[in-house]
């Protein structure tokens, strides 16, 4: 039977200062610099992509480690109901997304470049690939979005934090592409229904390896889903 979880999920104040001070890093800092080390030569762009994973994970292992493992007990008090609440948060980003892209497919926009990028360095490199999208990305991006802004806010505000979450989670997807071409802004549309369903599993859940769950199965299916037409693709060619 489905019961509600009471939400006790927190970090404590010097791991909510962490991520907090991170999360522009990850968001701007990085992002704006390793095109510049691309430029050069230095790197290329799988390994750019995946070093700000890496350094990502790296940060929160030192500051986070404590509050990961705080989470998981609960996690695995309520393995059931945490199983039950990411298929369901899964089956329901399927509906929304479905009205949402038939409302983008109305407004006939662009195609979304966040996907063809991915869809890109899986082409290239899938492992790492693989490895950036469904390990270390929702790790650190669950930290980042929903234990530092959903679960910090919700002290004070539930709708606020809830607000706050989607609206920098979706951002957070679309604002390097929508600075040289700012008709992407309408993507932030398309990862609302995800950016929502995340804090949900987070606050259903009371882990933050309930969004972190989530993620992981959003991200494997999309990243095998898209590689798996590259390949029919290519044989159709």
């Amino acid at each position: 039977m489905n019961r509600q979880i009471e939400f006790n999920s927190s970090l404590t104040k010097k791991e909510a200062v962490a991520a907090l001070v991170y999360l522009p890093v990850h968001m701007f800092l990085l992002p704006l610099l390793m095109p510049v080390f691309m430029q050069k030569g230095l790197i290329s762009e799988t390994w750019a992509n995946l070093l700000v994973y890496i350094i990502g994970i790296v940060y929160i292992g030192i500051f986070c480690w404590r509050f990961l493992r705080r989470d998981f007990d609960p996690f695995i008090d309520n393995f059931m109901n945490c199983v039950l609440q990411v298929c369901l948060c899964y089956g329901l980003m399927l509906v929304m997304n479905m009205v949402v892209n038939l409302l983008l497919f109305k407004l006939d926009p662009l195609e979304n470049p966040n996907n063809s990028a991915i869809m890109d360095l899986a082409s290239m490199e899938y492992g790492k690939t693989a490895a950036m999208a469904v390990f270390m990305a929702p790790i650190l991006e669950e930290i980042l979005f929903r234990a530092g802004i959903f679960g910090v806010l919700r002290k004070y505000s539930r709708i606020g934090a809830y607000a706050a979450s989607i609206l920098v989670f979706s951002a957070y997807h679309v604002w390097g592409y929508a600075l040289g071409n700012p008709s992407y802004w309408i993507y932030i549309v398309q990862y609302i229904p995800v950016s929502y369903l995340l804090c949900r599993a987070y606050e259903k859940c009371g882990s933050i390896w309930g969004s972190i769950s989530l993620h992981m199965v959003i991200n494997a299916i999309s990243v095998n889903m898209m590689h798996a037409m590259q390949q029919m693709a290519g044989q159709l060619m």
